[in-house]
């Protein structure tokens, strides 16, 4: 039985018990709250931190909108779905902090539903999560992976491989012929093998966010960092609003929908550069991003 009110009542505390443990750990600054009415249909909660201690801007977007036919970015795919009224929610965040060794990341998980007189509805759930160092470690990356895989656990053997790859996938900036960072995970279009099974699935995303992000903030929040450290992370950041505005399907969707500007661009980064013909030099700790931890690999071995 498909239940929407239980679905969007986990989104609302989902995103609660986010932004209390981050404003927890950044020790300063509180989410702001922001709450909206979209004129098609539907609204949201947009919770903004800024100018913290530890975060220098970060977003957490609760969103419940809906209309009377999905835009071209829900159908390119499923074009049998053309013409249907939908109603879409999730919770969406993006944190960047302040110390270039405190990694970006990202996080949504989301539920559509699709429907039409005289027929059945069609409805999915997507969602994952992903990490963007600027400079990485691997005991990080081997902590992130191994929560994401945990994470896994309603769906059984497999679930990891297959999302970890289309992670792998998906954040991927194909101008630029890179990794947006180290992965994590990404599912889409997921109603099998019932809706109980799927819910807790994006519920155990959701759930185990927090698990996989704070450890790290904690541990590289106070580490020395100088103008270079700052004007590498100024530089990928651009690589950053380079995907979400060129390829994010997320970002695409809000957009075509009508959705309401300032929510959808808050993933963006509020200090940002682009150097022309950037190079990395020789044998550093920047070249080591883009030529070792910006490579697809099993975290886990």
């Amino acid at each position: 039985m498909i239940e929407i009110d239980r679905v969007k009542n986990y989104l609302l505390g989902l995103q609660e018990n986010i932004c209390n443990e981050l404003s927890g750990v950044d020790g300063k600054a509180e989410f702001i709250v922001d709450k909206w009415q979209r004129p098609e249909g539907g609204g949201g909660i947009t919770r903004v931190i800024s100018d913290g201690a530890v975060f220098e801007k970060g977003g957490v977007n609760f969103s419940h909108v809906a209309g009377k036919s999905l835009p071209a970015s829900a159908t390119a795919v499923r074009p049998e779905l053309a013409g249907r009224s939908f109603q879409a929610m999730g919770v969406s965040l993006v944190i960047h902090p302040h110390n270039p060794y405190v990694p970006t990341s990202h996080m949504n998980v989301r539920f559509f539903i699709a429907e039409k007189d005289g027929h059945d509805p069609v409805w999915w759930f997507g969602g994952g999560f992903d990490l963007t160092p600027y400079y990485g470690f691997d005991e990080d990356c081997v902590h992130w992976h191994q929560v994401s895989k945990a994470a896994c656990e309603p769906l059984g053997e497999g679930a990891y491989d297959k999302y970890k790859k289309w992670c792998d996938d998906y954040f991927f900036i194909k101008h630029r012929n890179e990794a947006r960072g180290v992965g994590g995970l990404f599912f889409d279009d997921l109603n099998e093998p019932d809706f109980d099974t799927a819910f807790e699935f994006m519920q155990s995303v959701g759930n185990h966010y927090t698990k996989a992000y704070v450890p790290i903030v904690e541990k590289r929040k106070t580490t020395e960092y100088g103008e270079r450290e700052k004007a590498f992370q100024k530089m990928r950041r651009g690589r950053y609003v380079e995907f979400n505005l060129v390829y994010d399907r997320g970002t695409l969707f809000g957009l075509q929908t009508g959705g309401r500007t300032e929510s959808i661009l808050m993933s963006l980064p509020a200090d940002v550069g682009w150097y022309y013909d950037w190079k990395n030099e020789s044998g550093s700790s920047e070249e080591k991003l883009t030529e070792y931890f910006l490579k697809p690999r099993n975290w886990l071995e």
